[in-house]
C-alpha cells in the first residue's frame, strides 16, 4: 500500500526540450486503474446542477426555485470541498471517500424522492446540503495519485495539462450527458444517474490502493504550512473562477428556458452540446501545447476574450446565433480553467496544493450556484433570455479583479518544494 508505481523507460528518456505527449503519459504502469474510475465518480460535479434545476423545474414549474434548490447545493458543495480535501490530506484519500459517495448516494436519491413527490421548498434545501457537501473531490485526488505514480518523471508536466484537459471533458460530457438523460427519458433521470456513477466510480476509485498517496507516519516532523487561501494569487484565481462558475450555471437555465420558450425543448441538449464541444476542443489542444507565454498573460488574454464572448449571450434570438455564441464561449473557457490551475504550481507550496485545487473547483460550484439563483429569478421575472446576463456580469467583475491584481498570480520563490505524498507537510526542496 502506498508504493509508488515505475514509469516507463520512454519517460526517463525524453528530452528536456519536448514535453512528452498524451499517448506517452497514458502508458505509464498503472494509469488507467486510476483513470477510468475517477473519471465516472468525476462526473458528479458537472452533472449536479443543471440535473436539480431541470427535476426541480419539471416538478414545480419554476426556475427561481430550481435554481435556488441547485444553489443550495453548490454552496454546500464550495464549503465543504476544501475540508475534504484536508481530510484526504491527514487520513487518506480511501478513508474519505468511503463515507462520502455513500452519503452523496443517499442524499441525491432522497432529493430525487423528494422533488417527484412535490416536497415543500424547504424540505428541498435539507437535501441538498448533504448532496452538496458531500461530493467527493475526485479531480484533486487524481492530481495527488499522479504525483505518486510520476515521482520526479518529467511526464508531470504532461500529466498537469492532462487533468485540466479531463476536467473541461468533465465539464463536456456532464452536464450534456444530465440534459439527454432527463429531456429524453424522464426528469429524475439525470439525478438518479448522477448518483450511481458517484457510488460506482468512488468505490472503485477507492479501491485502488497502489496509487494512493501514502499517509503520513507518526515519527515523521512536519512543516506547518498556512492554508492555502492565505496565498493573494489563490484569492485572485478565486475571484476568476467564481466568473467561470457564473458562465456555466447562467448557460444551463438559460438554455433550458430559452429551448422552453420557443417550443423546443430538445433543442436544449443540441445547444448545450454545442457550447460543451467549442469547451473540449480548445481545452484539447490548449494543454497539448507547450506554451511559451507567461501564464499570467495568457490567463488576462484568454478572460478577456471570455468575458467578451460572455458579453453576448444576452442578444442572440436565434437558435443559430446562439449556437454560434455558446461555440465561442465554450472556446474562450477551457483556456481560462488550464491556465488557472497551471498557475498552482507556481504560487503554492507542494504541500497545499491539494487545498488549493479544491478551493478553485469549489470556486467555480458557489459561481455556478449563484449564476443559477439568478438566472432562475430572472428568466421568471423578466424577458426570456435575460438569465444570459449573469455570465456577462460574472466574467466582466472577474476580469476587472483579475486585471487590477494580476501582480499577485507571481510565482512565489518558496513554492518549488514537493511534498512526499498528498497533503504530506514533509517538503524536501527541489536539486
Amino acid at each position: 500500500m502506498g508504493s509508488a508505481v515505475t514509469t516507463t523507460d520512454p519517460a526517463k528518456t525524453s528530452t528536456a526540450t519536448s514535453r512528452p505527449g498524451y499517448g506517452q503519459l497514458l502508458r505509464t504502469r498503472g494509469a488507467w486503474t486510476f483513470l477510468l474510475p475517477g473519471f465516472a465518480a468525476r462526473q458528479p460535479f458537472a452533472m449536479l446542477t443543471i440535473s436539480i434545476v431541470l427535476l426541480v423545474q419539471h416538478t414545480t414549474g419554476s426556475y427561481g426555485a430550481a435554481g435556488a434548490t441547485a444553489a443550495v447545493t453548490g454552496v454546500s458543495m464550495a464549503l465543504f470541498a476544501p475540508y475534504s480535501g484536508r481530510l484526504a490530506d491527514r487520513y487518506g484519500q480511501r478513508a474519505v471517500l468511503l463515507p462520502g459517495v455513500l452519503v452523496h448516494t443517499a442524499a441525491g436519491l432522497t432529493l430525487t424522492a423528494l422533488a417527484l413527490a412535490h416536497a415543500p421548498l424547504w424540505a428541498l434545501f435539507v437535501a441538498a446540503v448533504p448532496t452538496g457537501a458531500s461530493v467527493p473531490q475526485v479531480g484533486p485526488m487524481v492530481r495527488a495519485r499522479w504525483g505518486v505514480t510520476l515521482k520526479d518523471s518529467p511526464l508531470m508536466t504532461t500529466a498537469a495539462a492532462f487533468e485540466s484537459v479531463t476536467d473541461e471533458l468533465t465539464f463536456v460530457f456532464g452536464p450534456l450527458l444530465a440534459t439527454a438523460l432527463c429531456t429524453a427519458l424522464a426528469p429524475a433521470a439525470g439525478l438518479f444517474t448522477e448518483s450511481a456513477l458517484t457510488l460506482v466510480g468512488g468505490l472503485l476509485f477507492a479501491a485502488q490502493k497502489r496509487t494512493q498517496p501514502p499517509v503520513s507516519g507518526g515519527g515523521h516532523a512536519r512543516v506547518r504550512h498556512a492554508s492555502a487561501l492565505s496565498i493573494p494569487g489563490v484569492r485572485v484565481l478565486i475571484v476568476t473562477f467564481l466568473g467561470i462558475g457564473s458562465v456555466f450555471g447562467g448557460m444551463q437555465v438559460s438554455l433550458a428556458a430559452f429551448t422552453e420558450s420557443i417550443g423546443e425543448p430538445g433543442l436544449n441538449g443540441v445547444l448545450y452540446g454545442t457550447f460543451a464541444a467549442g469547451n473540449m476542443l480548445s481545452g484539447i489542444v490548449c494543454g497539448a501545447i507547450a506554451w511559451k507565454v507567461a501564464p499570467q498573460r495568457r490567463l488576462v488574454v484568454g478572460y478577456t476574450a471570455l468575458a467578451l464572448a460572455a458579453s453576448a449571450l444576452w442578444t442572440a434570438h436565434s437558435v443559430l446565433l446562439l449556437a454560434a455564441l455558446g461555440l465561442l464561449v465554450g472556446m474562450c473557457i477551457a483556456p481560462a480553467l488550464i491556465t488557472g490551475y497551471t498557475l498552482v504550481e507556481g504560487l503554492v507550496p507542494a504541500g497545499a496544493r491539494t487545498e488549493a485545487f479544491t478551493w478553485l473547483t469549489g470556486a467555480v460550484a458557489l459561481g455556478q450556484a449563484a449564476a443559477v439563483t439568478v438566472a432562475g429569478q430572472l428568466e421568471d421575472r423578466l424577458w426570456g433570455g435575460a438569465g444570459f446576463l449573469v455570465p456577462m456580469a460574472g466574467t466582466v467583475l472577474a476580469l476587472l479583479t483579475l486585471v487590477t491584481l494580476r501582480s499577485r498570480l507571481t510565482e512565489r520563490a518558496d513554492s518549488r518544494l514537493v511534498a512526499r505524498g498528498v497533503g504530506h507537510r514533509e517538503p524536501v526542496a527541489v536539486d
